[in-house]
């Protein structure tokens, strides 16, 4: 029987989604509970890969295994998050149909890449400082370009083993938002020392959102116009574009299915 399991998780200590070889993944760890709790090995798929240190906050996955009652999977649930790594929070299990996939059956995928301006003791372990001014209004022109259904080779990472290099962008914009901290505790900010990027589409490449970020930046310091995103694309180099940013500030914070009759 296919079972639906939905999860958050910090990808600090982790290779990424992925299974790799020798090296923590997220995806190992959560076949091994499973396959200690329900006595059977297990092999979970989930709705794609996150890079090293990349976040994901209500990530989608399943599974396969022998029909359990209503109480076995709210048990397992529960057990889950007490064998898991600290990293790795469990939200849900439950029954899902026969069919459903949960890569194949993504239509969308959300990701947040954070920025501050200044040093920031409480957003440093999950926001990039980047101290350099940056020019909002020619980062989202820029963002224009990468709209619509395009080769983004120019930001996949080298070595890929993606059959189509093609993605649809349904969206891709920066905005200044204000932190909890600076909310609800008064902590000194200035308006837009904090902000963020957010694109969804329905597939990633290997390491595109952070080449893009990296490739946005350039832009923002004004070492680069923003009809050079289109440049980029149109010629399709990686190493014509701008440097990746780091991964920590990364997160994967929303996937949309298709609606099936």
């Amino acid at each position: 029987m296919r079972y639906l399991i939905r999860l958050s998780y910090n990808g600090g200590a982790f290779c990424g989604w992925q299974a790799q070889p020798n090296a923590p993944s997220v995806q190992e760890c959560l076949q091994n509970a499973l396959s200690i709790l329900l006595k059977e090995k297990i092999q979970v798929t989930g709705a794609g890969r996150t890079d090293t240190g990349v976040n994901a906050v209500n990530y989608v996955a399943h599974f396969d295994a022998r029909p359990l009652t209503d109480t076995e999977t709210a048990f397992i649930c529960y057990k889950l998050n007490a064998i898991l790594p600290a990293g790795i929070v469990i939200h849900e299990v439950s029954p899902a149909d026969d069919g459903f996939h949960s890569r194949f059956d993504a239509s969308k995928r959300e990701y947040k890449y954070f920025i501050h301006r200044k040093k920031d003791p409480f957003v440093a372990s999950r926001s990039c400082l980047y101290t350099f001014p940056l020019d909002l209004e020619a980062m989202n022109k820029a963002c224009g370009y990468l709209l619509g259904t395009k080769d983004f080779s120019c930001f996949e990472k080298t070595g890929g083993n993606n059959k189509t290099s093609i993605c649809t962008v349904f969206k891709a914009v920066w905005e200044e938002y204000e932190p909890d901290h600076v909310k609800m505790m008064g902590y000194p900010a200035e308006k837009g020392d904090y902000i963020v990027f957010t694109i969804c589409a329905d597939r990633f490449l290997r390491n595109m959102v952070r080449a893009i970020v990296g490739t946005m930046l350039e832009i923002g310091r004004g070492k680069r116009p923003p009809e050079w995103t289109e440049e980029l694309i149109r010629l399709g180099s990686r190493s014509a574009a701008g440097q990746s940013v780091p991964g920590y500030p990364l997160y994967l914070e929303r996937i949309d299915f298709f609606q099936k009759s």
